[in-house]
């Protein structure tokens, strides 16, 4: 059955209440859960991660028995030079800085696209097909066209937004005509995408002379983003996607809190019967949703095409869509939440290169991390319980239908 079949009214004074509250923000939950829970989960995972540390450190774990003091002097003593790493990598000077900000440009854009999903109850786990099309979207224009820099960037910046749109959309159409649901539409046409992706890297009008495997041509230095301090080393690889992804939050907090057509969006994923109770078209709006969280992560693409590599590669999106989840629901969906955490992941990711270069830690534990910030997210119950923390933190349905 269709998801935007009617099935019945909200003619019930309490339906009428809740749904209100929904998407007017009258009884949301409070700061607690907003702010201290994501951080209290995030010290969570770090006291985890800690223990996975020590538990690896197997010439320690044999001093646990003979030399209990020696053992838990160089416990800590590794967990310290392995956060410590961790943190200089992330933020240590100028150029880890700027290695944080790279990595968290196509995070954040990614995360939004997720977040805007979840803010009309759609579940986008398509955010890396996405990407590959608005990349690939974004690199025809990129070496395609030679025209002057400031035409050229906003053109390729256009051209990947419409590619992500565009697949976007499709899942939406299918949601909204069909029923069917895009936690598995957009799944399929991540596998559609990046096969489609490897196919035409392969083709000569994409493909760089002289080369057999899936490299593209360059994208032209007109198309490039530039690069923000490159005039105090030429090794700082922060460039102009970090401020895009920022204006870019801004204009997705003003479209979903501003605008009307974000006010149905939020409508529609509080109660979608009652949005179309209300008279709004559910059908335009799911796709229209999709098209936009598409457009978001065709950015995403774009960012890594035009901005970080320079050409597009076999699966240049890397898990860049899939860490976007995380994002979204560390960020509780809102696009400043989602910069946030962003910047967080882009410094673990930052900093966890230089935690393996200088320790014996490898870099998975920051994948551990990523994945222990998700399960506390996930379960905020269990966080009020550790930290005894009063506040409303039950489990939000982000996808209308299952209750994700």
């Amino acid at each position: 059955m269709s998801d935007v079949t009617p099935t019945s009214k909200p003619d019930q004074p309490e339906d009428r209440s809740s749904f209100v509250a929904d998407v007017t923000g009258v009884g949301r939950i409070d700061w607690r859960s907003n702010i201290l829970i994501p951080a209290l989960a995030i010290l969570s995972a770090l006291v985890v991660g800690a223990i996975f540390i020590a538990l690896g450190d197997l010439d320690t774990l044999r001093l646990w028995g003979s030399d209990p003091g020696r053992a838990l002097s160089e416990t800590f003593g590794t967990l310290g030079d392995a956060y410590g790493a961790l943190f200089r990598g992330a933020l240590g000077g100028i150029n880890p800085i700027s290695e944080t900000l790279t990595r968290a440009a196509p995070l954040i854009l990614a995360g939004l696209a997720v977040a805007v999903g979840f803010q009309a109850g759609l579940f986008n786990i398509g955010a890396n097909g996405q990407m590959l099309i608005g990349g690939m979207f974004a690199l025809v224009v990129g070496f395609q066209f030679d025209l002057p820099l400031l035409i050229h960037i906003p053109l390729a910046i256009v051209a990947a937004f419409i590619g992500g749109a565009l697949w976007g959309a499709i899942p939406g159409y299918l949601r909204a005509k069909t029923g069917a649901h895009e936690v598995i539409t957009t799944i399929m046409l991540n596998f559609i995408a990046l096969r489609l992706v490897d196919y035409l890297l392969t083709v000569k009008f994409f493909q760089l002379e002289g080369r057999n495997d899936p490299v593209s041509k360059s994208v032209l230095d007109s198309a490039r983003y530039p690069k923000l301090i490159e005039f105090i080393n030429p090794r700082y690889r922060v460039h102009l996607g970090i401020i895009i992804a920022i204006l870019v939050a801004v204009g997705v907090w003003w479209l979903l809190y501003r605008s009307t057509i974000g006010f149905e969006f939020r409508a529609v994923g509080a109660n979608p019967d009652g949005a179309r109770y209300a008279g709004m078209n559910v059908v335009f709006l799911y796709v229209a949703v999709m098209a936009v969280a598409g457009g978001l992560a065709g950015l995403a693409g774009g960012d890594q095409v035009v901005g970080t590599l320079g050409r597009a590669t076999s699966g240049f999106s890397g898990v860049i869509g899939f860490d976007a989840i995380a994002l979204a629901l560390l960020g509780r969906s809102h696009p400043f939440g989602v910069v946030a955490a962003g910047l967080l992941f882009g410094g673990l990711a930052a900093g966890g290169q230089a935690m393996q270069a200088t320790t014996n830690v490898g870099i998975d534990i920051v994948q551990v991390i990523q994945a222990l910030i998700i399960v506390f997210i996930a379960a905020p119950a269990l966080i009020k319980a550790i930290f005894r923390v009063r506040a409303e933190a039950e489990s939000a349905q982000v996808s209308q239908g299952w209750a994700t």
